[in-house]
């Protein structure tokens, strides 16, 4: 078990005791509901924090108006709770509030048990509902984002695709039977789905403006992962490959040594088009296998403007935060 789990394992007890205390010393019956709510109210970030407390919110509003009308129709019964429950639950996933049937429902029971539904027990669990979430939410307000780390994992990333792109020229010339490219590229897809994981989180941590540069750097990469993974598909299928083949794997060596975050991919781009004017000017193929050699290195160039496009469109389109603009 890592360090932040064990901190938010101690944040949670810590929470719910303290919600329990404050029910408890106010005179509220049910005091270890609020606990219970406050636990159920501690998300993984300060807007997904907020936003489950709006929506279990909303949902309390309806549940207490569900179950005042089946209580008054049925009794204070298990039939008329199930009712409510029943019309509870399909609102609740319509409204996409799932969340929110089990927190509320407790507090319904409540009504069930007491066989009434006076204003003081309203009060009571309305009273419940705010202690709880309230101390939900004051505990996560600490919450801040973690440039640096997100710094640390998207630049593992970027070397692992340096590495593999080092890999694939050396392919591409000399050939290597065992060609390690799934180890690397399942290994750039977790070190991708960490990055992203904490550019989500920081986010989701940061309220005061909604900065989704981090995001959205990540995804372009995991795009880039994708054509990268077609283009070693298309490398090692290769069993041989033309003269040209060098001025192909020369500029996979180039992209990789500039494979950073402040590179547009201009420059690349416009090298890229020369080798195709470069290509176009050679003399036909003389034979099949020279041909669908050529084909192959053809598409290996394709795939490399499409790797090179993806990453000038994202250049293009997000002013960099200063914290991200010094290359490496």
């Amino acid at each position: 078990m890592n360090k932040e789990k064990i901190i938010k394992s101690i944040k949670t007890a810590l929470a719910a005791v303290l919600a329990i205390s404050i029910a408890a010393r106010l005179g509220f019956q049910y005091s270890a509901t609020a606990g219970i709510i406050t636990v159920l109210s501690i998300q993984n970030t300060k807007r997904e924090t907020l936003r489950s407390a709006r929506n279990r919110a909303l949902a309390f509003l309806c549940a207490l108006v569900l179950a005042a009308g089946a209580f008054h129709l049925l009794g204070f019964t298990l039939t008329a709770f199930a009712v409510y429950l029943l019309l509870f639950s399909l609102l609740c996933l319509y409204a996409d509030w799932g969340e929110a049937i089990a927190m509320d429902s407790v507090l319904i029971t409540h009504f069930l048990s007491e066989q009434s539904m006076s204003s003081s027990l309203m009060r009571n669990e309305i009273a419940l509902f705010l202690i709880g979430t309230s101390v939900g939410i004051l505990v996560n307000m600490h919450l801040r984002r973690k440039g640096d780390e997100f710094q640390r994992l998207a630049d593992e990333a970027d070397k692992q695709v340096k590495e593999l792109l080092e890999k694939m020229a050396v392919w591409l010339l000399l050939g290597d039977e065992e060609k390690q490219g799934p180890g690397c590229l399942l290994r750039l897809q977790k070190s991708l789905d960490a990055a992203k994981t904490c550019a989500l989180n920081n986010y989701n941590n940061d309220l005061r403006k909604k900065d989704s540069y981090e995001v959205d750097y990540i995804q372009m990469r995991q795009q880039q992962s994708m054509v990268l993974q077609e283009l070693y598909d298309n490398v090692k299928s290769s069993a041989c490959l033309p003269r040209q083949a060098l001025h192909t794997a020369k500029l996979i060596e180039s992209i990789g040594q500039n494979y950073h975050r402040s590179n547009t991919a201009e420059g690349l781009l416009q090298e890229l088009d020369l080798l195709f004017q470069d290509l176009k000017g050679h003399e036909l193929p003389a034979s099949r296998e020279e041909f669908e050699a050529r084909a192959i290195l053809f598409y290996v160039l394709k795939q490399l403007k499409e790797l090179l496009i993806i990453k000038r469109d994202f250049a293009l389109t997000h002013a960099k935060p200063k914290y991200l603009m010094s290359p490496k």
